[in-house]
């Protein structure tokens, strides 16, 4: 048999055992995290519930979802185990390096343009009433304008003189 027709074979299996390897590391450090859980730690399951842990048994663990709240979970449940300092960010909203005299974000975007008050007044306001155009013609009796916008844009209007069908018709 030629080294060329297995060479195909050879690289898959060496794929293979490669995600397998990688797929083994993660299960074993998420077994070791779960192992190394300590009462008092705060942890997220993996349905995204944050709770502390209150005792540490084979396959369970004893989790304080609120205060006064415990409920009992499988070992495998636990997705993380936090630091004290995310736990308490993420919980309890504690954060140590938001500071209260820094930047603030305003309610508007109008200060972040970078125009000013004489810029705007030299904005031109937008009128979203009825076009006056089409009051006229709906005061002269013909078609409303909207059905005529509408034909327009169907093709009925024939505005442009071509007919459905041709090579450039709308």
């Amino acid at each position: 048999m030629d080294i060329l027709t297995l060479l195909p074979f050879i690289v898959l299996i060496g794929a293979m055992f490669l995600m397998t390897r990688s797929a083994k590391k993660k299960q074993a450090a998420a077994a070791q995290m779960r192992n190394d859980m300590q009462p008092g730690t705060g942890v997220r399951t993996i349905g995204g519930m944050y709770a502390t842990v209150k005792e540490v048994h084979d396959d369970t663990v004893l989790l304080e979802v609120a205060p006064g709240v415990h409920a009992i979970y499988a070992k495998n449940a636990i997705g993380a185990v936090l630091d004290d300092a995310e736990y308490n960010r993420i919980v309890h909203g504690d954060d140590e390096e938001l500071d209260a005299d820094g930047t603030v974000v305003p309610d508007d975007a109008s200060s972040l343009t970078g125009e000013h008050d004489a810029d705007k007044a030299d904005i031109a306001r937008i009128d979203l009433g009825k076009d006056e155009a089409a009051d006229k013609d709906a005061d002269a009796g013909t078609e409303d304008a909207a059905v005529k916008d509408v034909k327009d844009a169907k093709g009925d209007g024939k505005a442009d003189g071509k007919a459905d069908g041709e090579a450039d018709a709308k």
